[in-house]
């Protein structure tokens, strides 16, 4: 059952300092909305910031007013950034975790597939009822059952392979983990989890505002929840949430309609725009496994460099352009190296790597999607699931002889889907497994290529956000091949920069 905790939050340290003294008068609201109210007055008072500080924990009463009128009336909204809220999220489906973690700016950390054996805990969502009920019940005992099966038998051939692990508990828990980690592909989107989940105010506002108009009813009861347990101590600061309130305190409505009406429009005029399209032909793109290159920053190198030579220069951007293209390849290598010669596998390259950028085109299992859009400074737009686009298998799934079984387990899902999306198109994908696969479109800059790369290269990655990661390192190196050269995996790094 889905619920929501408000875990902690913001608090200025003479509160808790009382708190912790037992000397907070009662008339004194320990509220995060004090920060807000000290800070924006920053920029209008002479007083001392702790003084302003002073002044809001005084009268919260008065906090609130100036947190409504300086970020809504005023529009001032970085002002709710200076408050953290926390949340416990507990009994959420992996299906609306993905609205959830859509919200780039904010924090997740989630009971993983990975590590955790799942008992068979699932959402039933509120869409279905009577036949849809049992026959989404039917389908998600059977892909249980499987997954229990998968896990057995895999844990056991990893025994097999890795009796050197076995030693130890982490060895142990080690060779578990592998086990669970491919049985997890027949895992439905409809298996129940849970997270921590951190955003500032500003961020958690606009996270229940989009999310109160989703078209998944367990959606939209989660909005319900945040906003019920973030408005209990920061109210003034999530008033876009509650239209009551935002028409109580400036006389005008909130105009939600974007936010309601705004996906739905777009896909309806996608829709209509291909209807008809004829489909092209094989693409004549650079390609990598599932990840396809569609657009680039022309002369990714040269962007680099240029951006490099601008930064310390004092010459114009045009100057700085040709003088890296006369470097040739071999001088933009060159500099590139000597410029990252003390980097280390922790450090994040500088910024003028983000002048380079790539668009690429990714066939992915929900399972791996889980993971890639963990990367907060990418842009990702994904199309729906699509089980026309088949199943990631994972290898070892092949290994001990259940890549059938999985794959007719997947077929079936694929059916009861079909069936259920004719009466709820969004629901329905509550029984897909982590195994079905969508597409998307994803951009991002070469800082973060190298970001993707340190962290999903890695050895301690999983197999298949590994696979796509490094397609995705190979088709930027392909293209930038002197700034994309030290883009690897952490356990890589030091190899791969003597190699030269």
């Amino acid at each position: 059952m889905l619920q929501v905790i408000l875990a902690g939050h913001t608090l200025d340290r003479e509160l808790v300092r009382a708190l912790r003294a037992g000397e907070l008068p009662a008339d004194v609201e320990p509220t995060p909305e004090t920060i807000s109210a000290a800070y924006a007055r920053i920029s209008r008072s002479p007083d001392p910031v702790p003084e302003l500080r002073a002044q809001a924990r005084r009268d919260v009463a008065a906090s609130r007013k100036s947190n409504r009128t300086i970020v809504f009336r005023m529009g001032h909204h970085s002002v709710a950034e200076h408050v953290t809220l926390n949340f416990d999220v507990l009994g959420v489906s992996r299906l609306a975790l993905e609205a959830l973690e859509d919200a780039r700016l904010c924090s997740y950390t989630e009971k993983s597939q990975r590590y955790v054996t799942f008992g068979g805990e699932h959402v039933v969502p509120e869409e279905f009822d009577g036949g849809d009920r049992e026959r989404f019940e039917r389908v998600v005992g059977e892909q249980i059952g499987f997954y229990r099966k998968a896990f057995e038998r895999l844990h056991e051939w990893q025994r097999r392979r890795h009796p050197e692990q076995l030693g130890t508990k982490l060895g142990q828990e080690t060779v578990e983990g592998w086990a669970k980690e491919d049985a997890r592909y027949a895992l439905g989107l409809a298996t129940e989890t849970q997270l921590g989940f951190s955003g500032n105010a500003r961020n958690v506002e606009h996270v229940i505002r989009k999310l109160r108009h989703h078209p998944l009813a367990e959606v939209r009861g989660l909005s319900r929840a945040l906003f019920d347990a973030a408005s209990e101590v920061a109210p003034s600061l999530i008033i876009l949430s509650d239209p009551e309130r935002f028409r109580e305190a400036f006389g005008r409505e909130v105009s939600d309609a974007f936010v309601r009406r705004g996906r739905e429009t777009i896909e309806r005029l996608g829709r209509a725009a291909m209807a008809g399209a004829p489909a092209a032909g094989p693409e004549d793109r650079p390609r990598d496994g599932d990840v396809t290159l569609v657009d680039a920053t022309p002369e990714p190198d040269v962007a680099v460099v240029a951006a490099l030579l601008h930064g310390a220069s004092g010459r114009s951007w045009g100057d700085c352009r040709e003088r890296a293209r006369a470097l040739g390849e071999a001088g933009r290598s060159a500099l590139v190296r000597e410029a990252l010669a003390e980097l280390s596998e922790f450090d994040a390259v500088p910024r003028e790597f983000e002048h380079a950028w790539f668009t690429m085109e990714v066939v992915l299992s929900a399972a791996c999607y889980g993971q890639l859009k963990r990367h907060r400074m990418m842009t990702f737009t994904p199309q729906a699931y699509d089980p026309g686009l088949g199943i990631t298998v994972p290898e070892a799934v092949a290994e001990v002889g259940l890549e059938g079984e999985l794959r007719a387990l997947a077929d079936r899902s694929a059916s009861v889907w079909a069936e259920l999306a004719r009466r709820h198109p969004r629901a329905a994908d509550y029984v897909l497994l982590n195994a079905h696969r969508r597409r998307v479109l994803v951009t991002l800059d070469l800082r973060e290529v190298y970001h993707v790369a340190r962290l999903r290269m890695d050895r301690h990655a999983q197999w298949d956000i590994r696979r796509v990661a490094g397609s995705i390192v190979a088709l930027a190196r392909r293209a930038a091949p002197a700034a994309a050269a030290l883009a690897c995996g952490k356990d890589e790094y030091a190899a791969r920069r003597a190699g030269g």
